[in-house]
């Protein structure tokens, strides 16, 4: 029973920054890794793989401040049909803010799961501006950190990481105005769209 498995919780995970970071994950880690998206249909068979090895990896996007619903269905699965050999969990997350603090109430949602069923909580690595991020000169700082957390989850340690970009507020509001102004150009939407809620109906 070794190596470690790759989830990606988030709703949109073949086109996602979740399976980015998951790919330079697998890159930087010397245990032998299996990835997985997690979808509506799969989760007993996710739930059997665990059997399988010694570490789960959950990588998913901060959603609301908390878990993605793709993620939060799974875990209720693994509630009530959980392997025989618990992993130890540990956690990739990315959010869209500046700071990589506002992922703190997702984890501690995972942590409290993980407390309940009788897993060990094993280490985080917390991304800010992930959205942008891997798309900036500030790339390497994701892949140190990812290389870091891959040594952790091998060794068995538990460490706390984060990794966000070292601009100041202003610097950072301007580079994101910017980014999601071309985003949306990209798609049809002007700025004007996107600054009132009748966006969400489209």
């Amino acid at each position: 029973m070794a190596g470690i498995l790759i989830l990606n919780g988030s709703p949109r995970a073949p086109r996602s920054n979740s399976k980015r970071y998951a790919a330079l994950f697998m890159n930087r880690c010397k245990a032998q890794c299996e990835y997985q998206n997690i979808t509506k249909s799969n989760h007993a068979e996710l739930c059997e793989k665990m059997n399988e090895v010694s570490d789960v990896l959950l990588v998913f996007p901060l959603y609301a401040d908390g878990l993605p619903v793709t993620l939060l269905d799974f875990l209720k699965t693994l509630e009530t049909c959980p392997p025989e050999r618990k992993p130890v969990i540990s956690v990739l997350i990315n959010c869209g803010f500046f700071e990589h603090h506002q992922n703190d109430i997702a984890v501690r949602m995972v942590e409290l799961f993980c407390r309940q069923n009788g897993y060990r909580f094993g280490s985080v690595l917390k991304i800010a501006s992930g959205e942008a991020i891997l798309d900036t000169p500030f790339c390497g700082l994701v892949k140190r950190k990812l290389g870091q957390l891959a040594a952790a989850i091998v060794q068995g340690k538990v460490r706390v990481l984060h990794v966000s970009m070292p601009l100041t507020r202003g610097m950072f509001v301007r580079a994101s105005t910017r980014y999601w102004v071309s985003y949306g150009k990209k798609n049809g939407v002007s700025r004007e769209q996107m600054a009132v809620m009748e966006i969400e109906g489209k």
